[in-house]
């Protein structure tokens, strides 16, 4: 017997989010509003968890009646919850409600060891002075109101809603959403250019709340195939963050994946069973960019041999150890990555020069797109794609192609964005680069690598797909440089900033 898919409780994707909302805005005052996300993702998850609990035993109780033991109930739950650390334990207490929430999520991520390890992040839930009981539980009544079954909502409304707190959080996050968070329509162009298909392994060793790896599965099921085929592998450093990631994928309906927590270049931790490196049919990745102390000393003699072409990129920018890291993930075959870079990677010198000239002379480089301005939260300097191949189509082998789609976006108050049609004309002109014209606002060439070899393999867009000259080309890279240096200036200032306040001086 199988319980009936709808029920009175059923609620739409606006009352959702707008409950949802109304939660996180219970916080507002004594969190900053950039914080908002350390506290309401956990109490999201474990209503979902706690409600998908009680409908499971219904279900259980509904197919075996007296019958049922605790075996054939388990058979039923995808998690424990333990004896007194149910939703309705926490909401039924009466005084020191945060102690008592932290201890249940302790517990729950024990019981449930491998599968929740760290997904309640690190909030002090018990702290009142950081969260004042009444905010606590103005949250836990907001999300009291929301019953999380599959009866009253549906796997993918309940993704969808994650998403949208998500965008919410970024708004309010301003440039440290970076952290967690790429731009929904930036993840589509990527993965429609990566075109994963089922049984494909596919990787993001940045990985912030897993949107990359979730678009992979939307693109697989929409194009007919089965994305339970897939191998999904994430690795992200900050600690909320790999949280995210995993409520978002276990929220969107998904079970089979592994999200890693630690640095990518010094902790890698996706292997194989061996030890060695593991490969992927697919990596995508939107990382920090210019990182700094991010391992220098150590990558010549990295044990997985990831710095191609015995190259070091600088030590205070890691861009380049990045994209070393992705190509050197690529499987033999059909491997191919797709990495966000700013447009500073395309033709700053030294160290970096020197590793973009091998991966062109190797022939992996297979395309560098450019976005339009102001796309992202954390950051307003151009933005590139750079798209890698193991092995290129025998049309594209010795050349690269340049596509410059700044021209496709919808302007925005705060950041621009780009709609489906935008995303289809910079992705067919990826496909056929002679559907980029005029009308599509799309320019694209193939430009082979003596011609790259001539410009001392520099990859400024303006150098290829504009009748500019070399003194003018010039001129944009300088202004795209300071641009980056001012950026990593305010950076700097911001981390000062916080130190001063943290010692107790006024910034």
């Amino acid at each position: 017997m199988t319980l009936a898919p709808t029920d009175p409780a059923h609620i739409t994707q606006r009352q959702l989010e707008a409950t949802l909302w109304a939660g996180a805005n219970a916080l507002r005052g004594p969190v900053d509003p950039g914080d908002f996300k350390s506290y309401v993702f956990p109490v999201m998850f474990f209503k979902w968890i706690s409600d998908s609990w009680d409908f499971n035993h219904a279900q259980a109780i509904a197919d075996f009646g007296e019958d049922l033991t605790d075996d054939i109930e388990s058979t039923y739950q995808a998690f424990i919850i333990p004896e007194d650390c149910h939703w309705d334990d926490v909401i039924d207490t009466a005084r020191n409600v945060g102690s008592k929430l932290g201890k249940a999520l302790l517990r729950v991520q024990e019981a449930n060891f491998g599968k929740l390890d760290g997904v309640f992040g690190d909030v002090n839930w018990a702290n009142k002075e950081r969260l004042p009981e009444t905010a606590l539980t103005d949250l836990l009544d907001a999300f009291d109101k929301l019953t999380l079954n599959p009866l009253s909502v549906t796997g993918d409304a309940l993704g969808a809603a994650y998403e949208y707190l998500l965008r919410e959080f970024a708004e309010a996050s301003g440039k440290k959403a970076g952290e967690f968070f790429t731009p929904r329509h930036v993840v589509h162009l990527l993965v429609s250019i990566l075109d994963p298909q089922p049984g494909d392994s596919v990787c993001d060793p940045a990985c912030g709340s897993a949107g990359i790896l979730i678009e992979t599965v939307n693109a697989v099921n929409g194009g007919g195939g089965d994305a339970r085929t897939l191998s999904l592998y994430g690795q992200e450093y900050n600690l909320t963050t790999a949280a995210m990631a995993k409520m978002n994928l276990y929220l969107h309906g998904l079970t089979d994946f592994q999200i890693v927590r630690g640095d990518t270049f010094n902790d890698m931790k996706l292997k194989t069973a061996s030890g060695g490196l593991r490969k992927y049919s697919v990596v995508a990745a939107n990382p920090p960019f210019s990182l700094q102390n991010w391992g220098a000393d150590a990558w010549a003699s990295d044990s997985y041999g990831r710095a191609f072409g015995g190259e070091v990129p600088p030590a205070k920018n890691g861009d380049y150890a990045w994209i070393q890291h992705i190509v050197s993930t690529m499987k033999d075959g059909d491997g191919r990555a797709g990495i966000v870079m700013p447009h500073g990677a395309l033709f700053r010198g030294g160290k970096e020069a020197a590793i973009r000239e091998k991966l062109i002379r190797a022939d992996l480089l297979e395309a560098v797109i450019g976005l339009p301005n102001n796309l992202f939260y954390s950051t307003s300097i151009p933005v590139c794609l750079l798209i890698f191949r193991k092995t290129k189509p025998s049309e594209r082998i010795g050349s690269v192609l340049f596509i410059d789609g700044k021209d496709r976006l919808q302007p925005g108050k705060n950041q621009n964005t780009m709609d489906d049609d935008d995303i289809a004309a910079i992705s067919n002109a990826y496909r056929a680069p002679a559907s980029a014209n005029s009308e599509s606002r799309v320019k694209a060439r193939l430009v082979e690598i003596d011609e790259l070899e001539r410009n001392h393999f520099d990859l400024n867009i303006g150098r290829y797909l504009k009748s500019e000259t070399a003194v003018e080309a010039n001129v944009e890279e300088a202004i795209v440089l300071m641009r980056e240096a001012q950026e990593r200036l305010m950076a700097a200032q911001a981390v000062l900033d916080e130190k001063l306040k943290a010692a107790g001086f006024d910034a």
